[in-house]
């Protein structure tokens, strides 16, 4: 056998890699030569022999020192089949047997596990073992060698000292309880196994030699700590497996084992929240299993409350929060474990659920993540979305844990630095470079750490209703019960601290007309309410201003008693109000103004977690097609009511951190394309219906030769919830009569009544409200010229008569509705109007003219604060100076004008070189931080204006830039 025998390597792989694997291959081969024995020459193993070994040292170490353990794994065919259940006894049990002193216990289990530690890594590395395969094997392994372990050291110690017998005469073995991952079946390649130890009942042990008995917490003490000592008893081949048993009561203080009474009143007394967390994963795994079945029946209403547990929360923020403090201690950032969106933050993730339903849904008491993430989006507790999302990071960096600790055969949950490391690593996960692999890192981890952040913080305050007295006292303040004193202090102790304005805000709701005019049925939900928004907003922050916002929004839907009782009945649904209510005026508005939006709030899997285009789209069409015998006007007010629900969620995910702010823009400017690409169809279907269709010559479509084109923040993709929408409409239409209606329009008339339509239901006001204010003043010759264009006719103005700062706003538009063959006419012409060369000068003095302009038309009122817009320093200095360059480079270079955004065209412009990159991230940098304040300001219906001072440096670099711009100099 030769190293052209085995497959080769790939052609890419870096240089030192590959030599390490040749040499590797040619020292394995040596050491067959040596030991007289025929290289296994299995398919199997030369087809993955050099990804193993490159992935492996541990492997190839330990092939290359005995090969015979090679050859026997393949000629047993071990390492080319899956385990049935019991293999790993069966094949122990062999290699035990005749064994007489724990030195050669420990011997034969350290032998034992590295042959098939070396088959599960070689089957995991060569993809022969799924993830499952592979974390059942090293769960089965770590059993078998415990169980058999534990027998042989029982017998000797029996044969010794007597058999441990109960207070019943019952003979009395050890139970062991793994926690962890050993426990849910899960194990890691270089895990510690967590144990914990225990005995049915106290009691002596029975022998020939009666006079010198031995209590059964001595006897299984000494086992234990035999049991240990074997495993522990290392070599050059390190343990068997490392015993950890800091889960044990007591923790690192207490015996080592316990009897089961003593265990129970331990857990009933002094029972941690992080205890229960632990035992959700505790399994029977060696010794006695029945008891041990037994044992966790007993310890059952310890893990699992017989009611929906909401307090687990405080645990997990508690233990969340020592675990990132330990992390930054140690500096475990890059820790794929501890760290942020790390594989505990999934385990938390699922054991919040269960601890908080377990008592009152058994199906929820499994050990399993994996199974458990399934029961939750099954039972629609978590969205499809969001345990997809879980379970492939959970795979992802399950798979990463393994050939972390497969290099080794160490327990390193530490992603490397040296780049030749990450470059093994990343290949031995299938990626081609690390590049890849780190860009799903960083995915993977951000998503989880998104999740369980967003669980955290939309968790149910505390319950301070149950068993305080705390809803009596809520309840005869909002019944004005006490005296004016009794009720300052109560308000004082549940957190307010402005007592006065928490009274009037009281008095407020109560003298409100349409609270006044109330049913009984009415003012019965409301006093049922009452108490728990009183309470419920003394925990958050600024509580007298959330309470005066809730305090209007109850007010504006008085007369719609039901949504008090959907928020009495609901108080997850109150906390979510609360929460969005504390972190943004814009939420509360919506909902005063619509309350049906309250209904988005029962179900925050859908809440928090905004459809994009393609399902909002299938969510409209289902709806619309639901209402197709309903008047244009209720049509309007269903679009009217899926615009609001949408925004609405896309507002809670974005006060709620889900979203960052250029996917929440994305989301906005989704959802007013999917309502501009509705409105033309009812608009085309009402035209139509009286003049008929264009004439083609074919089947007439919804939408043919017609475009809407979006100018602004709408062709920029930077929709606010306040945006309007910049539209010009054109058609592409032939000289001829529209068929089919029961009168016939020219085409031309046709698209202006169809632009004029679109309009109207745009703009009109429902009872539902307003879809969007539309501005049309950006068409050719503005106000003053006709709605609807032809395309030559645009292209013949642009061309010729255009001023400059049409051009500017040109660059920011593009095709948002309307034919898919004239949006790629317009894209054409766009291109061909912006590449048209320009005089640097005229071009130049055109824009400052412009600027100035607009300085005039918005002075500055106050010069202590900053209009992040319109300002000097601010947004519309970064558009123009990215308009300006891009209208003065596009003759030479087409990709300036492949984006309609300002961030991409940043980016095209240090492609095409005409911006320094530095100058470009930071021009980047102020435009994202400036809509990020804009946005933030909006969310609290507030205007887009700042103290002058925040932003000083960055209104100064933008300054610079403008004057290195605009002067002539390059960028």
């Amino acid at each position: 056998m030769t190293c052209s025998a085995i497959d080769p390597l790939p052609d890419d792989l870096d240089p030192a890699l590959a030599n390490e694997v040749r040499r590797k291959t040619e020292d394995l081969i040596e050491a067959f030569s040596r030991s007289g024995v025929s290289f296994p020459n299995h398919p199997f193993v030369r087809n993955t022999l050099a990804a193993v070994f490159l992935a492996s040292h541990f492997v190839s170490n330990a092939c290359i020192r005995e090969p015979l353990l090679l050859s026997d794994l393949v000629e047993s065919g071990d390492l080319m089949t899956s385990y049935l259940p019991g293999r790993y006894h069966r094949l122990l049990s062999d290699r035990i047997w005749g064994v007489s002193t724990e030195a050669e216990l420990s011997a034969v289990l350290r032998c034992f596990r590295k042959r098939e530690m070396v088959r599960i890594a070689w089957r995991d590395i060569a993809g022969a073992a799924d993830l499952i395969e592979t974390m059942t094997d090293l769960t089965h392994l770590a059993e078998a060698c415990l169980d058999l372990a534990i027998a042989v050291l029982y017998g000797w110690m029996c044969r010794d000292v007597g058999v441990p017998v109960g207070v019943d005469g019952s003979v009395q073995k050890l139970v062991v309880i793994g926690m962890g991952k050993l426990g849910a079946a899960e194990l890691n390649f270089s895990s510690d196994i967590d144990l914990i130890f225990a005995y049915v009942q106290n009691g002596y042990t029975r022998s020939s030699n009666p006079s010198q008995p031995v209590s059964n917490e001595m006897f299984f003490q000494k086992l234990c700590r035999k049991l240990i000592g074997v495993f522990h008893a290392g070599d050059a081949e390190g343990p068997v497996f490392r015993i950890d048993l800091n889960l044990r009561p007591f923790g690192e203080n207490g015996p080592l084992v316990m009897g089961f009474d003593a265990m129970e009143d331990y857990y009933q007394r002094q029972g941690r929240e992080w205890e229960r967390y632990a035992w959700i994963k505790a399994r029977p795994v060696a010794g006695d299993i029945l008891s041990g079945y037994r044992l966790l029946e007993m310890l059952r209403p310890f893990v699992y409350r017989r009611y929906l547990d909401y307090g687990v929360f405080d645990a997990l923020r508690e233990m969340k929060q020592r675990i990132a403090r330990e992390v930054l201690r140690k500096g475990l950032s890059r820790n794929i474990k501890l760290g942020a969106g790390g594989i505990r933050e999934i385990e938390f993730f699922g054991q919040v659920f269960q601890l908080i339903r377990g008592g009152v849904s058994a199906v929820f008491q499994t050990p399993s993540i994996l199974v458990v993430l399934r029961l939750l989006a099954k039972h629609r507790m978590i969205s499809e979305h969001v345990h997809r999302d879980l379970e492939r990071a959970y795979r992802f960096l399950r798979m990463l844990e393994h050939r972390l600790q497969e290099t080794l055969d160490r327990q390193i949950h530490v992603v490397p630095m040296e780049v030749l490391e990450r470059k093994r690593l990343a290949r031995s996960l299938g990626y081609r470079d690390e590049a890849a692999f780190d860009a799903d890192l960083v995915t993977h981890t951000a998503t989880v750490h998104r999740h369980f952040h967003t669980l955290l913080e939309t968790a149910l305050f505390d319950d301070v209703v149950a068993g305080s007295g705390w809803e009596a006292v809520a309840k005869s303040i909002w019944l004005e019960e006490a005296e004016p004193a009794a009720v300052d202090e109560a308000l004082r102790n549940l957190g307010y601290t402005d007592t006065n304005r928490v009274r009037v805000v009281l008095s407020g709701i109560r003298e409100d007309n349409a609270i006044r005019s109330l049913s009984l049925e009415g003012r019965k939900r409301l006093d049922r309410l009452m108490p728990l928004v009183i309470g419920y907003v003394a925990k958050a922050p600024e509580p007298e201003l959330l309470l005066d916002r809730i305090g209007d929004m109850l007010r504006a839907i008085g007369r719609r008693s039901s949504y008090f009782a959907l928020m009495a009945q609901n108080p997850h649904t109150l906390d979510q109000i609360i929460r969005l209510a504390s972190a943004s005026t814009l939420i509360v508005n919506l909902l005063a103004r619509h309350p049906v939006l309250l209904d988005e709030l029962l179900d925050t899997r859908l809440l928090y977690a905004p459809p994009r285009k393609a399902e909002l789209q299938q969510e409209i069409r289902q709806k619309m097609l639901a209402a197709s015998d309903q008047d244009i006007e209720q049509l309007i007010e269903r679009l009217c009511i899926f615009k609001q629900s949408n925004v609405f969620r896309v507002a809670a995910a974005d006060v709620t951190g889900v979203l960052p702010l250029m996917r929440v823009s994305d989301h906005l400017t989704e959802i007013a394309e999917v309502v501009i690409d509705e409105v033309l169809m009812l608009a085309w279907q009402a035209i139509a219906e009286k003049f008929g269709a264009p004439d083609t010559g074919k089947t007439p479509l919804v939408g043919k030769d017609f475009l809407v084109v979006g100018y602004g923040k709408l062709g920029g993709l930077e929709l606010g919830y306040a945006s309007d929408l910049d539209l010009v409409f054109l058609h592409g239409a032939q000289p001829g009569m529209t068929t089919g209606g029961r009168q016939s329009i020219d085409h031309a008339q046709f698209y202006m009544r169809l632009a004029q339509r679109i309009v109207y239901l745009l703009t009109t006001r429902t009872r539902a409200g307003q879809l969007y204010d539309a501005d049309t003043r950006l068409r050719p010759d503005g106000e003053s010229g006709i709605l609807v264009s032809s395309m030559d006719g645009f292209l013949h103005y642009q061309m010729e008569k255009a001023w400059t700062w049409e051009h500017q706003a040109l660059v920011r538009a593009r095709p948002v509705s309307g034919d898919p063959v004239l949006a790629d006419r317009f894209q054409d012409v766009r291109r061909e109007i912006l590449a048209k060369p320009r005089d640097p000068e005229t071009l130049r003095r055109s824009v400052i003219h412009m600027r100035s302009r607009l300085l005039e038309n918005h002075p500055r009122s106050d010069p202590e604060m900053f209009d992040l817009k319109n300002d000097r320093g601010g947004i519309i200095d970064i558009e123009f100076i990215v308009q300006y360059l891009l209208l003065l480079g596009s003759s030479r270079d087409s990709r300036l004008l492949e984006w309609s955004d300002n961030v991409r065209q940043l980016t095209t412009l240090i492609e095409a070189g005409i911006m320094a990159e530095n100058h470009a991230y930071f021009l980047k940098e102020a435009y994202l931080t400036y809509r990020a304040t804009m946005h933030q300001l909006s969310l609290q219906q507030k205007p887009p204006v700042v103290g002058a001072k925040r932003f000083e440096s960055l209104r100064k670099g933008v300054l610079v830039m403008w004057k290195k711009v605009f002067r002539g100099k390059k960028g």
